[in-house]
C-alpha cells in the first residue's frame, strides 16, 4: 500500500513524464501504481484510462514508447536488449546493492521468469565479485543444463574466461566460458548442418514440422553444449549429421503426431548398418531431453 502522501508524488511525476514526452517511463509508473492498493477508486479510475490512451499510442507498451522517444531525439530505436541494459544500469546507479539483489535473485530463488531475467541482466553490469559466486554456484549444483549453458552465457557476456566443472547426470563436463556461443551461428557448422537436412525432408511434405524440429534442436544443443553427445556431433563427420538429423526428424514427429514413423524417416536418411546404432543413441537423449523437467 501506498500512502497519501506518495500517490501525490507519483501523480506529479507521472505528469512531468507526459509533458516531457516520457511516454515509456510513464507506462510503467502506471502500471506500477495500479498494481498497489490502497488507492481511491477515483485515482484509479483516471490512472487505468491515461494508462489505456498511452496503450492505444504505443501497441507495444513501454518498449515502443522508449523506441518513439529515440526517434524523437534523432537516435536509433532500441532493441530489447539495449532497452534492457539502460535500464539496468539505470537501476545500478540508483541502487549500489542491485546487481547484489540480481544476483540473489539467480542463484537463491525459484527458477521464473523474474529470475531469468536478472541473469540476463547480471551480463551489463560489472561487480568483481559476481563473477566468481556465478562460477562457485554452478560447481556447487547440479543445475537444470539450459540453466547452466545460459549462465555461460553470461559470464562470456560480462568478459569472464576460464574452464568451469559442471556435474551432469553423474559426470563432470568442463566447458570454457570463452568459447560459450552467444548466437545460433556461432555453433559449429554441424549444427546448422542438422537443420539443414531436416528442412530438405520436410520442406515439401510436412514443412509446419520443420518449425517444431528447428524450436526443439537448439534448445537441445544448448542442454547439450560440452557433453559426449555435442562433441560427437561436431567432430563425427557426415554420417554423425544424418544420424542426428534422423533422430531429430523422428522424435520431433512422435511428439508431434505420436510413433511409428521412425523406421520410415531413417530410410528417408538413409540410416543402415552401423549408423542405425547411432541414430537410436541420438533418438535416445533427444527423447530424454524432451521429457526433462526443471531441477529448480
Amino acid at each position: 500500500m501506498l500512502l497519501p502522501k506518495t500517490l501525490d508524488y507519483y501523480q506529479e511525476q507521472v505528469t512531468r513524464m507526459l509533458e516531457s514526452e516520457r511516454y515509456g517511463e510513464a507506462i510503467e509508473t502506471l502500471e506500477f501504481l495500479l498494481g498497489c492498493e490502497g488507492q481511491d477508486e477515483q485515482r484509479r479510475q483516471e490512472w487505468s484510462t491515461l494508462l489505456e490512451w498511452l496503450r492505444v499510442a504505443f501497441p507495444g507498451g513501454a518498449e515502443d514508447a522508449y523506441g518513439n522517444e529515440a526517434v524523437l531525439a534523432g537516435e536509433e530505436p532500441e532493441d530489447a536488449a539495449q532497452a534492457l541494459k539502460r535500464r539496468t544500469l539505470e537501476k545500478q546507479r540508483e541502487d549500489s546493492g542491485y546487481e547484489r539483489e540480481l544476483l540473489r535473485r539467480v542463484t537463491q530463488e525459484p527458477l521464473t521468469e523474474r529470475g531469468q531475467i536478472a541473469l540476463e541482466q547480471l551480463a551489463y553490469l560489472e561487480g568483481p565479485e559476481t563473477d566468481r559466486e556465478l562460477i562457485g554456484w554452478l560447481e556447487s549444483e547440479e543445475l537444470h543444463p539450459l540453466l547452466q549453458f545460459r549462465t555461460l552465457q553470461t559470464l562470456k557476456r560480462r568478459g569472464a574466461s576460464g574452464i568451469v566443472r559442471l556435474r551432469r547426470d553423474g559426470i563432470t563436463i568442463e566447458p570454457e566460458i570463452e568459447r560459450t556461443p552467444l548466437l545460433p551461428h556461432e555453433f559449429p557448422i554441424a549444427v546448422a548442418e542438422v537443420l539443414t537436412r531436416v528442412a530438405n525432408q520436410t520442406e515439401s511434405g510436412d514443412p509446419s514440422l520443420f518449425y517444431f524440429a528447428r524450436e526443439m534442436w537448439m534448445q537441445f544443443v544448448m542442454a547439450a553444449y560440452g557433453t559426449a553427445d555435442y562433441e560427437g556431433l561436431i567432430r563425427g563427420g557426415e554420417e554423425e549429421i544424418d544420424a542426428w538429423a534422423a533422430a531429430l526428424h523422428a522424435q520431433t514427429s512422435e511428439t508431434l503426431e505420436g510413433g511409428g514413423k521412425s523406421e520410415q524417416i531413417r530410410d528417408a536418411y538413409g540410416i543402415t548398418g552401423e549408423l542405425r546404432f547411432r541414430c537410436e543413441r541420438a533418438e535416445r537423449s533427444l527423447r530424454a531431453f524432451a521429457k526433462g523437467s526443471l531441477r529448480r
